[in-house]
């Protein structure tokens, strides 16, 4: 008699999550079907075999799991009713041989995936990039062997010249789509010999991107600017104090608090790696915090105003305020930049390259790559390659000054 389990396997993966399965017991003999899904321990109901009401996606993966359960009993009651049984491998090759996923399903369960993670920013993203895939197939119903290399190519093609975007964006989505079918094929949902991705078909290649900051005289210019509105000189001030804490992100600048700053130390959490950071204060950095002291008992504990009165533990509203937020200060940046004759297109986001840039060969690699907060020295050579130009330009004139 064979008997079946949902449970949480005990392999985790890089995200310290645990795999959800049905296990297929038959003659003291396992086998395993993954469902796609990943949770914390901590929200798995071992007793119930299902996920706790505190998951903030519990009714869908207990549907989910309940629908995968209901499967193979039904496949089991047939086994266990023919006159020639199955042995536990051919059961779960027929179960798995029924499954019926196409691309939107399984594309479902990937967004559902990172949103556990709580990734709301790579959640609005990839949402936004599997609806254009949708739109171009004209919403039909996508079966996975219906992806093939010339498919994608053509959607290749409607992004870079029917949409306008660029290369590196293109990329994006094209790693979303490929990440989507690897979840297929791990889960059986796909067949591996019908992949349209890597070399003689599909192939993604990153673009090198072009990283431009900013000059010693080029910051200076900004820290002077006058006669500017009171819109464009927080917008400016924001962007100088990301720059002067070695460039941290605009989505973690503008969700500084007070509270962070202890000691003479700025210590934060980054948000896109959860890493933490301790910074000390450079004397820059706190003439323009006590610029902002005066509505430190009128806020939340935020510095900035931007976020006031959002709910801080909705994530996907946090990231779409800050959006617009960086959307707004790239406007009045723009326009600083024109009053000063800067060239350059000034963005919030050129306060890190700036840093960069103006670090240049003036420190050590590795301190570098602590400032940044890089998991990897390599990761830090290849963003700081970007404006390391001393040593290319001396070689240069070494070969044309004669």
């Amino acid at each position: 008699m064979a008997t079946i389990k949902a449970l949480l396997r005990k392999k985790n993966n890089k995200h310290n999550q645990y795999p959800i399965a049905i296990r297929i017991t038959k003659n003291r003999k396992s086998s395993y079907i993954f469902i796609g899904q990943y949770i914390d321990k901590k929200y798995w109901d071992q007793v119930n075999q299902r996920v706790k009401s505190s998951h903030p996606n519990y009714s869908r993966i207990n549907h989910l799991i309940l629908t995968k359960l209901t499967s193979c009993n039904e496949k089991l009651l047939e086994n266990e009713s023919s006159k020639i049984p199955k042995s536990i491998g051919k059961i779960k090759e027929t179960i798995v041989s029924t499954k019926k996923m196409d691309f939107t399903s399984v594309a479902e369960i990937y967004l559902n995936n990172i949103l556990s993670r709580k990734k709301s920013n790579q959640y609005i993203t990839d949402r936004n990039r599997i609806k254009q895939f949708k739109i171009f197939c004209l919403n039909q119903h996508i079966e996975f062997s219906e992806i093939d290399s010339n498919l994608l190519r053509r959607f290749d093609a409607f992004l870079h010249y029917e949409k306008g975007l660029t290369k590196r964006t293109v990329v994006n989505y094209m790693i979303c789509l490929r990440t989507i079918y690897n979840l297929a094929i791990s889960n059986n949902y796909a067949d591996r010999n019908n992949y349209p991705f890597g070399k003689g078909k599909y192939q993604i290649k990153i673009p090198e991107s072009q990283k431009i900051g900013l000059t010693v005289e080029e910051v200076k210019k900004l820290e002077t600017v006058e006669d500017i509105s009171q819109a464009q000189q927080h917008a400016l001030n924001v962007w100088l104090l990301s720059f002067y804490f070695a460039g941290i992100r605009i989505t973690d600048v503008i969700q500084l608090k007070w509270s962070d700053f202890i000691d003479d130390r700025l210590h934060y959490r980054m948000n896109k790696n959860s890493k933490l950071v301790s910074l000390k204060i450079p004397l820059k950095a706190q003439k323009l915090l006590d610029h902002y002291k005066v509505f430190e008992k009128i806020n939340e504990d935020l510095i900035f105003p931007e976020l006031w009165g959002t709910d801080l533990s909705d994530e996907i509203r946090v990231r779409t305020r800050i959006k617009t937020v960086t959307r707004n200060f790239n406007r009045h940046l723009k326009n600083i930049a024109l009053k000063i004759e800067l060239k350059k297109d000034l963005s919030m986001h050129m306060s890190r390259h700036s840093f960069g840039h103006i670090s240049g060969d003036k420190i050590p690699i590795q301190m570098l790559q602590k400032l940044y907060r890089h998991s990897s020295v390599t990761t830090t050579m290849r963003y700081q390659a970007n404006f390391l130009s001393k040593e290319a330009d001396e070689a240069l004139d070494k070969v044309v000054d004669f």
